[in-house]
């Protein structure tokens, strides 16, 4: 039952406590590296808090007793507080509350409070009795609305939170309209869960039902923004209450949801759209809170993995913010003034998936932070039917938030007006300090997991004690130049002019004097560099990389290049910023082009694959203006982020029409390192796309739902990436990427390979064979293991060789049909068809391109395999092992 009371007028004395703050100073132990003249390194606005006065130092000495259980109610209050609304949970005697146990135990001494309490009886009053005190700290710390904040190591800012939250004590009541502005919203939300239950009751629609003042604790948020001059909210959420909060807050069209819910699809039947499930909907609405602009909030589309669509919220939120702060609009806009990352989360899920406290992780980093997201926990008080003793380890399923020292308010959800004081007091916090806050909404679920679900087989006290009670468009704005793609593009013009690739080459290693590069880098990356883009030849990958990256900036697209080491690159080979070596100041060539070019923002990330895969994900859908790429240390390092490949990278446009240009650079290949960081586990990404096996038939046209490619030459990546902006659409891109062929002599390009009228191959030609009428073989192979190929057909006699042609297949997906074709034809007397890989039977592309391949090479015949046996790890550990297998690859390649 929700318990609505008076209104309380004691949060107008908060704007005076406002006022003394101005910014606090950084922590000591975190030692900075970049500074903020790096694009995209932003840090909040900071604040400071007066210190204790003289005068309250001394009163705090001479009453060091009354200290004490001030600080006791301050750090354990919230273990005495009524927060289970159904009274499950028993409150225990919590003996540091005690007076006596300090020794006060007097009722009618009176004291000083200054420096010790921050409100008294009444506002001027600066003494209490003894009495008086112990009831204002039980109300404060001890009643429905619980806080930790003594974890935050700042004294400054705790010290801020405890006067704030004692200041605002009595602050426990809505005014008449906001009254009944939340009655409306829960009575609506009940209504809708007592509706769909009638309408709809074989369906799992995941209500709100027990969690009812979630939908006030939203409101009161979004009021807030608006009335802050926030104009942007990104908001995710998972499945519990999804439906409600679109219907009574978003303007989601009820008329919309039930046409879902009788079997039809969200999208017009003429969209390539395969659509989602109803709990996995979204919208985008504009909401008019009565601030001076409206405020636009966007929920994400989320899969059933649960809590994946968090980093994703930050990243597009981060994206959007730096769009914002690019159009200089307001040059004093600071982090998080124009926009709001919020959370929502499951209980179960808070506390058991990694992804919360890897998307945590990135909450304070600079390249990455939203100036504060603010989370709400969702607290059903059991994961599925687990109960909270088997579900964690801690004592509060938030504890975890205690990662970043966010500050953790704990709500009982009966108590709508109390919710409402709890989000004030989080926004309050996030306002100031620009970091992340959560929420602990401590409510229970009608319902099992869904309202399908019986959940007194397993819950029949708590669920007695619930059944017993009463209630409580995608292509617009910046995708507007863009199209839905109907068939791949996998050939287009990506050249640029010679001069324009010498002046963005030359720039990428620019320094001013006065800035001391390490002196390896001078001799081994500068000086060549500068000399090969002179002699227009032995163009390096790196070097090929940064002339996509300059020609696409001074083209005016943003890019972010994000990962770890990104900036070095793993093989230090990339040095995309270069680091004085007098100052440590950071300085990145390629933003120093010209006046009106986009910018690079090199984020250097923290060790976390699955967070930061989707945060990415989600820059990438916020804008095509951006060419987002995400580059693992290892290939397979990509292991820990499948949640965001499977339900995001692979699957988002199909299910929700949202194109993302995402790149996965994947270093790959087998070079006797052993099993792991060899393989990029390209075999999976295969198995994602949706292209059709059988080849044969001209008329069928490729539409994938990403491109997988295995460039060979330095010029292939310029153009893989320079493809990913010049087209009208955006796909995914996924690369296996290069490890030795980054500095192999023979892996090498020339400005030619980049010039007007070039453009990426998806097969390269044989180029060694000389009479094509004498091939009888013909060998395919993708990545490196040309290279391998090439050196050893070099060593063969010529009566080999001439038998023998080697073709390269640089694009999986889409199947280069047309191009493989086209080789076929040069060959009219080949009889033998081979694949021809490094990698086990049971990995790389073998199972991929076989029937696709078998269904264009002349009838009758089968592609021959070439490669290592299936093996349960990617490949063998022993060095004499590796190199035996590859050897016999090589010579069964050429064996007649």
């Amino acid at each position: 039952m929700w318990k609505i009371g008076l209104y309380s007028k004691a949060h107008s004395r908060v704007p005076a406590l406002n006022n003394r703050l101005s910014a606090f100073a950084a922590s000591r132990f975190r030692r900075g590296y970049h500074e903020d003249v790096v694009y995209g390194y932003r840090v909040p606005k900071k604040f400071e808090y007066p210190d204790y006065s003289p005068e309250q130092l001394k009163n705090r000495q001479r009453q060091a007793a009354l200290v004490c259980l001030v600080e006791a109610f301050r750090s354990t209050g919230h273990r005495a507080t009524d927060l289970d609304p159904l009274k499950l949970q028993k409150t225990p005697t919590i003996p540091e509350l005690d007076p006596a146990r300090y020794g006060l135990t007097s009722s009618d001494e009176q004291f000083n409070l200054d420096g010790i309490l921050a409100v008294g009886p009444n506002q001027e009053s600066k003494t209490a009795t003894m009495a008086q005190i112990h009831q204002m700290l039980v109300d404060t710390y001890c009643g429905h609305v619980a806080f930790e904040f003594e974890h935050i190591p700042d004294t400054a800012e705790k010290r801020w939170f405890a006067d704030y939250v004692e200041l605002t004590s009595k602050d426990n009541g809505l005014d008449t309209n906001k009254q009944r502005r939340a009655l409306e919203l829960l009575a609506r939300s009940e209504t809708f869960d007592n509706f769909m239950q009638k309408k709809f009751g074989q369906v799992k629609r995941y209500g709100l039902e027990g969690a009812e003042s979630a939908i006030v604790a939203l409101d009161e948020l979004f009021s807030l923004c608006s009335q802050s001059g926030i104009t942007e909210a990104v908001l995710g959420m998972p499945h519990r209450g999804r439906l409600n909060i679109l219907i009574d807050l978003l303007k989601y069209p009820p008329r919309a949801l039930f046409h879902k819910l009788q079997g039809n699809a969200e999208f017009p039947e003429t969209l390539p759209a395969s659509g989602d499930v109803i709990s996995h909907i979204s919208s985008s609405p504009k909401l008019n809170y009565g601030g001076k602009d409206d405020l636009n909030v966007t929920m994400l589309h989320n899969p059933s993995h649960l809590e994946a669509v968090n980093p994703v919220v930050s990243g597009y939120g981060r994206a959007k913010q730096m769009y914002l702060y690019d159009k200089n609009t307001d040059p004093s806009c600071a982090l998080g003034d124009r926009l709001i990352g919020i959370q929502i989360h499951g209980d179960a899920a808070f506390t058991g998936q990694g992804v919360i406290m890897e998307t945590l992780g990135l909450s304070n980093l600079p390249h990455f932070s939203l100036g504060g997201t603010v989370h709400i926990i969702i607290n059903n008080q059991i994961g599925y039917t687990t109960p909270a003793t088997n579900a964690r380890s801690t004592l509060y399923t938030s504890d975890v938030g205690k990662l970043v020292n966010a500050p953790i308010i704990h709500v009982n959800g009966d108590y709508p007006e109390e919710v409402a004081r709890a989000m004030r007091i989080a926004f309050g916090y996030r306002k100031l300090f620009r970091k992340d806050v959560i929420i602990d909404l401590i409510t229970f679920r009608r319902w099992g997991h869904n309202e399908l679900d019986e959940p007194s087989f397993t819950q029949p006290q708590m669920y007695n004690i619930i059944r017993g009670r009463k209630s409580a468009d995608h292509l617009k704005g910046k995708w507007s130049g863009l199209v839905m793609s109907t068939q791949a593009v996998s050939q287009l013009d990506t050249g640029v002019a010679k001069q324009v690739l010498r002046e963005v080459g030359e720039k990428s290693v620019l320094v001013d004097q006065a800035f001391k590069v390490h002196p390896r880098l001078a001799k081994h990356h500068i000086q060549p560099r500068l000399k090969h883009l002179a002699e227009g030849t032995s163009i390096d990958w790196a070097t090929a990389e940064s002339l996509a990256f300059g020609s696409l900036l001074k083209e005016g697209y943003n890019i972010r290049l994000c990962g770890q080491d990104v900036g070095r690159g793993t093989f230090s080979q990339r040095h995309a910023m270069f680091v004085c070596q007098e100052t440590e100041k950071v300085y990145v060539p390629l933003n120093n082009i010209g006046a009106k070019q986009g910018k690079l923002e090199v984020a250097n990330s923290n060790l976390s694959e699955l967070a930061v895969l989707g945060f990415e994900y989600g820059v990438s859908i916020q804008s095509p203006n951006i060419l987002p790429i995400w580059e693992a240390q290892f290939g397979d390092f990509n292991n820990t982020a499948q949640v965001i490949i499977d339900t995001y990278v692979s699957s988002g446009e199909a299910k929700w029409l949202r194109q993302s240009g995402l790149v996965m650079l994947l270093p790959h290949g087998y070079d006797g390192a052993g099993p792991e960081h060899s393989s990029s586990r390209i075999e999976r990404f295969l198995q994602l796309c949706n292209i059709p096996m059988d080849m044969s038939d001209a008329s069928v046209v490729q539409n994938p739902n990403m491109h997988v490619a295995i460039p060979t030459t330095p010029a292939q990546i310029f153009h893989l990436l320079r493809r990913q902006m010049k087209r009208n659409y955006r796909k995914p891109l996924v690369v296996a990427g290069p490890k030795t062929l980054l500095r192999l002599a023979a892996a090498k390009s020339t400005l030619d390979d980049m010039a007007p009228g070039t453009s990426f191959k998806p097969v390269i030609p044989d180029t060694l064979s000389k009479a094509c009428d004498k091939v009888e073989r013909i060998i395919f192979v993708a990545g490196k293991h040309y290279y391998d190929l090439a050196a050893a057909y070099g060593q063969q006699a010529a009566e080999v060789r001439d038998r023998i042609a080697i073709v390269r297949i640089e694009e999986i997906c889409p199947f280069p049909r047309k191009e493989i074709q086209d080789e076929l034809a040069r060959f009219p007397n080949a009889q033998e068809y081979v694949w021809c890989q490094e990698e086990t039977m049971n990995a790389g592309v073998i199972s991929f391109v076989q029937p696709r391949l078998e269904s264009i090479i002349p009838t009758n015949s089968r592609l021959r395999y070439i490669g290592r046996p299936p093996l349960a790890a990617p490949v063998t550990g022993i060095s004499k092992v590796f190199k035996a297998e590859h050897a016999e690859i090589l010579s069964k390649a050429f064996l007649f």
